[in-house]
């Protein structure tokens, strides 16, 4: 094996792709494999923890690495594509070690792990063999000193514990996208997703249950206190939340409406008046919504938005006054690649599609697929009877609701060999 630099710090391997032998991306780097020796000697690290396509975490040995750069990580190509599942006797890098408090050997120093160091030793096995810490900040100092030390200088990291923060994992968590931070918090233990739920600002927090499992959401949810709970569920998307309220006791339900501020409790509720298997249910009731009188600038100004996911970046909605859900009348749609082809003074109006006729609430999971099927549509208006706009159903939304139960959570049950 050949490696270059010959010292990798693991939370800068985190993320990285990890190529076959063609040059094909086989997945993404998630984490590492260590197992800790009782006699202080440098652990051994065993392999790395790969994302693959699916979501699914698979194990890598680290005799099927053949290289590790700044930039990537090439193996053999043969991965065994078994769901990854820690045995007793093994330690993730990121997922337990990272925010351990530790002293160093022999002095008065202490501090929190921020990195580990593993390198390639003269038996061609891979150790742990330094340690990044930084003390307590002192005074006026936000940041205390940092150090990179031997591990056998390092005094604390051999067994787990009880009260373990969360500050570095979670920096390295706000550096992943919320999908792929979802599913290192869902394979987390139970005491360090605590942590890492507790110290995640209430935005990110959100995006991030968003795209966890029903069950995960729900956990987390009721673990935090009621007034937080209600926080994070005005930070989601009004369709997320509701998907989330209709997934809680009533009484839990009721508390959290109670709490959240009156216009987002609004949102949340109206979604959940309407059936589940519905367009209504499915919905989102922040689309792209202008007034004819708008140019075309203006519509291109919201869609660059880059909170706006690309299906509802797709569509602006042209509505009559009040240009909130139910709006007035909804005159039609006007699509971005016929905005982009207009000068920017044109009204939107000049741009708009009233060819096609939009979903009504109560239409069918099969009626939105064939709709939007038929049309070659990534999103479409949603209307009441009066034929004012009350949101849009995007291609996300449906797979979302066509997809089996726990899709995300796509686990093989035959461990590893």
């Amino acid at each position: 094996m050949s490696t270059s630099p010959s010292r990798v710090f693991v939370a800068r391997l985190v993320g990285l792709p990890i190529f076959d032998p063609l040059g094909d991306q086989v997945g993404k780097v998630r984490d590492v494999v260590v197992t800790l020796r009782t006699d202080g000697r440098q652990p051994r690290v065993l392999g790395l923890v790969v994302e693959v396509l699916g979501r699914k975490r698979v194990f890598v040995p680290m005799t099927r690495v053949t290289s590790v750069d700044s930039g990537q990580v090439h193996t053999t190509g043969l991965v065994n594509m078994r769901r990854f599942e820690q045995r007793s006797t093994e330690t993730l890098v990121v997922g337990e070690m990272l925010d351990r408090h530790v002293s160093v050997r022999g002095s008065d120093t202490t501090g929190t792990v921020y990195d580990v160091a593993m390198e390639q030793g003269r038996t061609r096995d891979w150790v742990l063999s330094r340690v990044a810490i930084q003390e307590p900040g002192k005074g006026l100092r936000r940041r205390g000193q940092t150090h990179v030390l031997e591990w056998t200088d390092v005094v604390g990291l051999a067994h787990a514990q009880a009260t373990q923060g969360a500050t570095h994992l979670i920096a390295s968590l706000n550096e992943m996208r919320p999908a792929d931070a979802a599913n290192v918090i869902h394979d987390l233990p139970p005491e360090r997703r605590t942590a890492v739920v507790a110290g995640m600002d209430d935005e990110r927090l959100a995006d991030v249950l968003e795209e966890l499992p029903e069950e995960d959401q729900v956990e987390i949810l009721e673990h935090l206190d009621s007034e937080r709970a209600a926080d994070v569920l005005e930070e989601m998307s009004p369709d997320d939340a509701a998907d989330l309220i209709a997934d809680l006791s009533p009484e839990t339900a009721a508390t959290l409406l109670e709490l959240m501020e009156p216009e987002g409790a609004e949102d949340v509720k109206r979604l959940l008046s309407y059936g589940e298997e519905t367009a209504g249910g499915m919905m989102t009731v922040e689309p792209v919504i202008l007034g004819p009188d708008a140019t075309i600038a203006d519509a291109l100004a919201h869609v660059r938005n880059p909170d706006l996911t690309p299906s509802l970046a797709s569509l602006v909605y042209i509505c009559r006054a009040p240009l909130e859900p139910p709006t007035g009348k909804l005159l039609g749609v006007a699509h971005i690649q016929r905005l982009l082809r207009e000068p920017p003074s044109t009204l939107v109006a000049a741009a708009l599609d009233d060819s096609l006729d939009p979903l009504r609430v109560d239409s069918t999971i099969e009626d939105v697929a064939a709709h939007l099927a038929t049309y070659n549509l990534v999103a479409a208006p949603v209307v009441d009877d009066e034929g004012r706009l009350l949101g849009a159903v995007t291609v996300d939304d449906l797979l979302d609701h066509m997809l089996p139960t726990g899709w995300r959570d796509q686990r093989d049950l035959g461990g590893r060999r």
